[in-house]
């Protein structure tokens, strides 16, 4: 195991050193995209498999390589079921955009513009920002003056935060706050944002009440272990490590072909999710999954949709400024 610290250089140097001094037989992890990227072209070009488990920009898989798996869908594909909530629920007229500037952030947005365009909502402001700052009030005054219906904003962690509680503070009231997923369904969000994270809403990929074996059952291990819940990120992780297991079991050999082929063969059902590696648009080796729709009510992060699927019924529309207490 090798820590990466989010930096795509060190991220190309760990890969470098696992491959050619540990000898391991196949990669594993990949979280932010920038160095889940680095990491990929290592791996093809050292001709060694590995599976990706969160790092999702789109071209990830759009290069070609044949020795990278994605177990997770493609940052494009996040918000299909926040776009189903918006025009079944909210019937928005208008959007504004707040992208990180990373593979992850800008392959998000530009997606997500791209669907609004077809949906005929008008985009008021789309804009990229720099991660890991600490005043976003200049950005989030032109949200404010944009007037938009839905601010839609693809962060993580600190920054997704960070927006929430300087949009408190500028009393910016759209209809719906929506997380593109990331730093918006971490347990840490709340504990960040305050008060601001109340009703918020996020596209993600997973939740523990979805009918998929083992996922209520993984949750409470690791609620009982590490002492705090845990959501998407982390059954990803989980669900890889079986997918690795059972690779590893079916390879004809430690060989990088056999495993490659065992992969490439992999059909089975996780606490994510089904796991089968296809071929789509420009996309190789990639695991296909619906996303879903989640809403911080008082403090939890709860499944509202699909209705279909949904465990607990969502809040809209919201009066923002009796939830942050002003009134």
């Amino acid at each position: 195991m090798e820590d990466d610290t989010g930096r795509p250089e060190v991220g190309r140097s760990v890969a470098e050193k696992l491959i050619t001094k540990d000898k391991v037989v196949i990669l594993g992890g990949g979280y932010s995209s920038s160095v889940t990227a680095a990491v990929a072209g290592v791996a093809q070009q050292n001709r060694l498999p590995f599976l990706i488990n969160t790092g999702s920009a789109d071209d990830i898989t759009e290069k070609g390589f044949d020795y990278v798996f994605r177990l997770n869908p493609a940052a494009s594909e996040y918000s299909a079921a926040v776009e189903d909530f918006l025009t079944t629920v909210v019937k928005p007229k208008t959007v504004a955009i707040l992208y990180e500037n990373s593979k992850f952030g800008t392959s998000s947005a530009k997606a997500f513009t791209e669907s609004c365009d077809k949906l005929g909502i008008k985009v008021v402001l789309n804009e990229g920002y720099e991660h890991g700052g600490i005043d976003y009030k200049p950005i989030l005054i032109k949200v404010k003056q944009a007037n938009p219906d839905v601010l839609y904003m693809v962060s993580y962690l600190m920054d997704a935060a960070l927006l929430m509680r300087q949009s408190r503070e500028l009393k910016l009231t759209p209809k719906v706050f929506i997380g593109g997923a990331a730093g918006f369904t971490l347990p840490e969000f709340p504990q960040n944002a305050g008060q601001a994270a109340e009703n918020v809403i996020s596209a993600t990929l997973w939740h523990e009440t979805l009918p998929l074996p083992g996922a209520m059952d993984y949750f409470k291990k690791f609620e009982a272990k590490y002492k705090k819940d845990t959501e998407y990120h982390g059954a990803e992780a989980y669900a890889a490590a079986y997918v690795i297991a059972d690779v590893l079991k079916r390879a004809k050999s430690f060989g990088p072909e056999d495993i490659k082929q065992a992969l490439k063969e992999t059909d089975m059902m996780t606490v994510f999710g089904p796991v089968k590696f296809v071929s789509y648009g420009k996309k190789a080796n990639q695991n296909k999954l619906s996303p879903y729709v989640v809403q911080w009510q008082k403090g939890n992060l709860e499944l509202i949709w699909p209705k279909e699927l949904a465990k607990t019924k969502y809040v809209y529309p919201v009066n923002w400024l009796k939830v942050w207490g002003y009134e």
